[in-house]
């Protein structure tokens, strides 16, 4: 349950240097950061001789909420989500930098909760905190910039499916959208699914070893599947058909889903936020441990398409300022 800071010292009492040093004092490093927080800038080493990088912003309101999360679940999902852009690029993640910004009466220990969310998240993916930002502002917001290294791979991109590829997915799907129902309606269990919500766990490792197998494109699932598969069709300019006898759900969601009256099948192929790999491989490939099948590219006049068929349904995943 999330933990009442009505009593303790806010970021205003704390001041701005006081947060830093609260925020980064401590924290060990890894081989790829030459130089962490404290000077102007950091310094990042880049094997590869090329840098990815991605850069993703938390609202609260928005993307998460301190009365459904923890401080330090909304920092594991902030890192999480922005790791997952770098693994979709088939690149080794290497440093997240992070800037904060809220009302100057928000209890420190919030931010404090934040900063250990992000590195515990950090180290489960090998890397660091290398530096960052605090301000002012009406509202409580995370940015996180995350950089990674392609280990002499080339990038992998959205644009090189081709028809004939098998389409596969490493990573769970449907377990956030099935989280957030939940705590929707008010519950704050079953567990598993409600952090599912909460903080996302992609599978870094899986984003490289497509690479190496052979990946024509690639994706992270933030938006939905059809949605996200919907992108790499688009830059591809191919079709995507997905199959749902590859597709069931686990038996966890079926039990939520018929607790509240709502459709497993539906969270697997529109829920975003699971931070699920999607990647393309050519029809010979030996698909790499984790990975499973669950359709093909086809001809760009089929589009996406479940079972062969238009998958016809309100929403087909998440998109911000849409209205209808």
């Amino acid at each position: 349950m999330p933990r009442d800071t009505s009593e303790q010292p806010t970021v205003a009492q704390t001041g701005e240097f006081g947060l830093i040093r609260a925020l980064t004092e401590g924290r060990a490093q890894p081989p790829f950061t030459l130089l962490g927080p404290g000077d102007d800038a950091a310094l990042v080493a880049a094997p590869d001789g090329r840098v990815v990088a991605s850069t993703d912003v938390l609202v609260e309101g928005v993307h998460f909420r301190l009365d459904w999360s923890t401080p330090e679940q909304v920092g594991r999902k902030a890192v999480a989500v922005n790791l997952a852009d770098i693994a979709a690029m088939g690149a080794l993640p290497s440093s997240v930098l992070v800037g904060f910004a809220c009302p100057g009466e928000t209890p420190a220990a919030v931010l404090t909760g934040l900063a250990d969310g992000m590195w515990a998240e950090a180290e489960r993916a090998g890397i660091g905190v290398v530096g960052g930002d605090v301000v002012r502002s009406d509202n409580l917001v995370v940015s996180i910039t995350a950089l990674g290294d392609l280990n002499g791979l080339p990038p992998v991109t959205r644009a090189g499916a081709r028809p004939g590829d098998v389409v596969a997915v490493c990573g769970r799907l449907g377990w956030a959208a099935s989280g957030l129902v939940v705590l929707g309606r008010g519950f704050r269990s079953p567990v598993g699914v409600v952090n599912a919500h909460r903080y996302p766990e992609p599978p870094y490792a899986a984003g490289p070893a497509a690479a190496s197998a052979g990946a024509t494109a690639m994706i992270d699932v933030s938006d939905g599947l059809l949605a996200d598969l919907g992108h790499i069709a688009k830059a591809s300019e191919v079709g995507i058909d997905v199959r749902t006898e590859a597709l069931q759900p686990d038996q966890r969601l079926q039990e939520v889903a018929a607790a509240l009256g709502a459709d497993a099948q539906h969270w697997v192929l529109t829920g975003g936020e699971d931070h699920a790999l999607v990647a393309t491989f050519p029809p010979h490939v030996d698909l790499p441990s984790g990975w499973r099948r669950i359709g093909s590219v086809t001809m760009p006049e089929s589009g996406v398409t479940v079972d062969g068929r238009p998958y016809v349904t309100e929403e087909t995943g998440w998109e911000h300022w849409k209205t209808s």
